[in-house]
């Protein structure tokens, strides 16, 4: 199997290319990164030695490019994407750009040379928001609602929205043109090598430092949070055993209110909660998501698998063993 890894410098596609290689020994992969603030050579540096690994400098709306890339590939994972909700309130053409148009580079391409799939890693956002509970109340399990692949499409950032585009593209090229594709979505990923722009990083960063630690709003958001190692497994399993033109929904069963994660992380580090300050609410902030990942339990036998205190005890450490990491990602130029 040759795959075509777009965005694999990144933070869930690092811990992919690592993940592929590691499982299958039979196949190559071909690495094409932009390399923008939030994709990083040292992310994948452990690999670059491996002969069946290739790294491409390069854009995915450079069409004569991805044209020369996509040549001999069998599947193709497309993980690269502007992805920081923040960002895109503040600039969102960057984000039309990478994720609508990039997107329909790869598929033409995908389609021109036969490709045998493309699989689109997308995100829970697209779903919109649900109503909101408190994930600690037991008597609300089993009746709240979370996503399914069936929930309609209602973005609310200029991010998911584009993220929205690019899934209703991939789609469509596989009603139009028969091509096989796969859309995958997936809780908030957390994990090693994750830019420390993001929620758990950014804490953990700060916590070190021992400086405040904005949360937003009430703090009482709720996210579902997945090791990014259960995730790759997912994808791993939709890549060779979800079924043509489908959706497959990966969660970690893990919901927490920020406030309540963050008190976590802080007992961890032994770290005063002093430490937590309110700031203004993001605009359009979304109140609550949460998935239902009984489709890929059902069809691909995939479940998380790493129990979540651990997984952020276990992050927390690779943090504090990789400053050096930290320092040159935070000192590198912002867009």
């Amino acid at each position: 199997m040759k795959a075509l890894v777009t965005g694999g410098a990144g933070f869930i596609g690092s811990n992919f290319v690592r993940h592929l290689l590691g499982e299958r020994l039979e196949a190559e992969v071909v690495n094409l990164d932009k390399l923008t603030y939030a994709g990083n050579p040292s992310n994948v540096a452990d690999v670059a030695g491996d002969m069946r690994y290739t790294f491409i400098h390069g854009d995915i709306c450079d069409a004569e490019l991805v044209d020369t890339v996509m040549r001999d590939v069998d599947i193709v994972f497309n993980f690269a994407a502007e992805s920081h909700v923040d960002r895109s309130i503040d600039m969102d053409t960057p984000f039309v750009r990478t994720n609508v148009m990039g997107t329909a580079v790869l598929l033409s391409a995908a389609l021109r040379h036969g490709v045998r799939r493309f699989m689109q890693i997308s995100t829970d956002e697209v779903y919109g928001e649900l109503p909101w509970r408190d994930p600690e109340d037991d008597s609300a399990e089993g009746v709240a609602p979370r996503f399914t692949e069936g929930t309609p499409l209602a973005p609310r950032s200029p991010y998911s929205a584009t993220k929205a585009g690019a899934d209703h593209l991939v789609h469509a090229y596989h009603v139009t043109h028969g091509m096989d594709t796969v859309i995958t979505r997936s809780s908030n990923n957390y994990g090693p090598y994750q830019h420390p722009e993001k929620l758990i990083p950014l804490m953990i960063t700060r916590a070190m430092a021992e400086e405040q630690l904005p949360v937003y709003g009430d703090g009482l958001h709720v996210r579902d949070w997945i090791h990014v190692h259960d995730h790759c497994a997912g994808l791993l399993a939709a890549a060779e055993r979800g079924r043509s033109g489908r959706v497959y929904n990966f969660g970690g069963a893990a919901e927490r209110t920020n406030l309540s994660l963050i008190r976590t992380l802080l007992r961890i580090m032994g770290k005063p909660e002093t430490l937590i300050t309110f700031v203004e609410d993001r605009k359009g902030h979304d109140r609550r998501y949460a998935i239902d990942f009984g489709r890929a339990a059902e069809e691909l036998e995939w479940a998380p698998t790493l129990n979540f205190h651990e997984g952020l005890a276990d992050t927390i450490q690779w943090y504090l063993e990789n400053e050096e990491w930290v320092a040159e990602v935070e000192q590198a130029p912002s867009p």
